[in-house]
């Protein structure tokens, strides 16, 4: 997608960038306290969406393309930073700015997706009452628990990756 932006989307995405890092190597601070709620509102939002689609027969769609977004948000945000600073650059601050809070992230929704989708095909196998009940009862804890992990998430990249990059931006 990157290769194929006109001359004034990447000119943009560039000075964006750019703009990020400048300001950093200024002494300018992040805003924990704000970066931490914007964190904490898109997770808990991606949870409960994930949940309520998951726990919908005509929802699925929904949760896979949830999970084809946020996978396309990551790579143009990866190519993004490689496009502008290099490769060698551009890695170093995918590795620093994104990587460990996605190590939590990416697996979490795809479990919520899977359970999205094991509820569905209990559904449709099984429409007893009690059954159905219980499924829905095991995918609303398992979702109960990664949104805690997703949470967890949203810690690590306020407070862990915001200060690696911190660290990483006067070398670029």
């Amino acid at each position: 997608m990157i290769n194929q932006m006109g001359e004034s989307q990447s000119g943009e995405i560039q000075n964006y960038l750019t703009q990020f890092a400048n300001n950093l190597k200024e002494g300018k601070n992040i805003d924990t306290v704000a970066l931490l709620k914007k964190a904490i509102q898109r997770n808990l939002l991606v949870a409960l969406l994930m949940w309520f689609a998951g726990s919908t027969v005509i929802g699925i769609p929904i949760v896979l393309g949830m999970v084809a977004y946020r996978g396309f948000c990551l790579g143009f945000s990866i190519s993004s930073a490689i496009a502008v600073w290099g490769t060698a650059k551009g890695t170093m601050f995918f590795f620093t700015s994104m990587l460990l809070q996605n190590l939590l992230f990416i697996p979490c929704i795809l479990a919520l997706a899977v359970s999205g989708m094991k509820l569905y095909q209990s559904i449709m196998k099984d429409k007893r009452r009690e059954n159905l009940k219980l499924a829905i009862a095991r995918h609303t804890v398992f979702s109960l628990i990664m949104l805690i992990l997703l949470l967890v998430s949203a810690l690590i990249e306020t407070y862990l990756s915001s200060n690696l990059v911190k660290l990483y931006v006067p070398y670029m």
